[in-house]
């Protein structure tokens, strides 16, 4: 398929699923719903969108990357990723992030085989203020990568530590904000490249009046040692469902990669499915950390 024409693919896809969704699932029950029904799945997408949160929440994402190296292959992860919010005293949230990919890895090019194996972990420590600054939402603190990679392939055999930081505001219905971090490896495996790489990724979104969320985010990671830009462009859309007393929420994403290093992907795509569990609590009280 042409490069020109595999984002809009993409981005027709996900419009085609959101009329889906909305025609057979969501508008029907909406029309039953009360108010406060309504408004509990408002708030759930405003949580959803709020990286923040105190939103208790398990996503299982599906992503497929396309267009890879000289044989223009396809790259799937299915990464598991819990988001749990816990409260450290009467002024303070942490807000931990951990992804655990599981990856398959089509042959780039000759003489590379297809891999399959779990990838680098990472984790993100969030501590925010349970008052926001006015409207703004924040929160900051250490990043890590750890090299847990079971292929040479899958994961760049280093250790790797930096910053992050975040900031958001929402207001009728719009969540807009921006994401960044920075890594630098200071062990591993000494014949593999050094990590140093920073993330910068503004997003916004808007809860429309079906209760779907519609986001756009750019997920800019300069290479520093290479010189060399990613810069994925994301459209996704995301639907809030109560299923036998759980909340679920299902996200689909299509993305472009507008600058890419060389043997990098021309474009992709993601589906995710989240476990929502609002007003949990466990051993440790967990506190929304914005109210």
């Amino acid at each position: 398929m042409p490069r020109s024409s595999t984002p809009a693919t993409a981005l027709c896809s996900i419009l085609s699923l959101t009329a889906f969704v909305n025609a057979t699932l969501a508008a029907p029950r909406h029309a039953t719903q009360t108010d406060e029904e309504r408004q509990e799945e408002v708030d759930l997408l405003k949580e959803i969108d709020n990286p923040f949160s105190n939103l208790i929440r398990l996503n299982i994402r599906s992503d497929w990357d396309f267009g890879i190296g000289s044989t223009k292959a396809m790259h799937y992860s299915a990464t598991l990723n819990p988001l749990i919010p816990f409260s450290l005293n009467d002024d303070w949230s942490l807000i931990v992030r951990t992804f655990v990919p599981m990856t398959y890895a089509e042959s780039p090019a000759s003489g590379i085989r297809t891999k399959t194996g779990l990838g680098d972990i990472s984790q993100t420590f969030y501590v925010s203020p349970k008052k926001s600054m006015g409207q703004w939402i924040w929160g900051l603190g250490p990043t890590f990568l750890f090299p847990s990679a079971s292929e040479h392939g899958l994961g760049g055999e280093k250790w790797a530590a930096g910053p992050a930081m975040g900031v958001l505001q929402q207001r009728n219905g719009w969540t807009y904000g921006v994401l960044i971090s920075q890594l630098w490896s200071f062990a591993g495996e000494s014949s593999r490249p050094s990590v140093n790489g920073t993330t910068i990724a503004p997003f916004v979104s808007y809860i429309t009046k079906r209760l779907t969320s519609v986001g756009l985010n750019v997920g800019s990671v300069y290479d520093w040692r290479l010189g060399r830009e990613t810069l994925p462009v994301e459209l996704s859309t995301t639907q809030v469902l109560k299923i036998g007393g759980q909340y679920v929420s299902f996200s689909l994403g299509g993305r472009y990669y507008a600058q890419k290093l060389a043997a990098g992907p021309d474009w992709g795509m993601d589906f995710t499915v989240s476990l929502l569990f609002p007003g949990q609590t466990g051993s440790t009280a967990i506190a929304n950390p914005f109210r």
